[in-house]
């Protein structure tokens, strides 16, 4: 299998992020994105999913996080999908029921060319650290259209909105992780359409 690796970068007058992922990498990351709590996850996304990741990103964050973080999910879902390249020879669908403590979270993803997020995660606190909550949805709902993929993710049981926001976004890297890695009984992309 060729190396995957895809860097992007996006330029706004709002915000400024470049991405580097490696999918068949050791879960090693340097991430700067001037959100702690946001920096966080996506070390849990990167390190449970076994990526190569680096994100640098200079946002507007003098307004607030909502430019920042919905950016990076278009540049990071932009550099999976050029990593992915034709996608031939890979699993295509992943999926983990992931525990944390008391919550349990479920993520599947489909890497079909067709983007689509189901997000059903009730927060009851407006922010965590300096991320607000709801931009969590808006993140996934960037990195599924950007990404041409399907993303489901569920709350399944929880409490703690730090574990449950959390859950998911480890949830996510470990199903990314399935769904790109290799099958050996093909050498083409897994569809009936001839390419994804």
């Amino acid at each position: 299998m060729r190396r995957r690796t895809g860097t992007c970068r996006r330029m706004t007058k709002e915000t400024d992020i470049s991405v580097t992922i490696n999918l068949d990498g050791t879960g090693k990351n340097k991430i700067h994105t001037g959100i702690g709590f946001f920096d966080h996850m996506l070390d849990g996304f990167a390190r449970h999913g076994l990526f190569d990741l680096e994100v640098r990103a200079e946002g507007d964050l003098g307004v607030d996080c909502h430019h920042t973080a919905e950016d990076t999910g278009i540049v990071l879902g932009q550099a999976i999908l050029s990593a992915l390249g034709d996608k031939a020879g890979i699993k295509r669908y992943g999926h983990m029921l992931l525990p944390m403590d008391e919550t349990l979270a479920l993520c599947a993803v489909d890497l079909s060319g067709r983007p689509y997020l189901k997000f059903d995660a009730d927060f009851t606190v407006p922010r965590l650290g300096e991320l607000d909550t709801e931009m969590i949805r808006e993140f996934f709902y960037a990195v599924s259209y950007s990404a041409m993929m399907n993303i489901h993710l569920k709350i399944m049981d929880g409490e703690n909105n730090h574990h449950m926001a959390e859950a998911l976004f480890k949830a996510f890297g470990k199903a990314l992780d399935e769904a790109t890695a290799g099958e050996p009984r093909i050498d083409e992309a897994w569809t009936t359409k001839g390419k994804l």
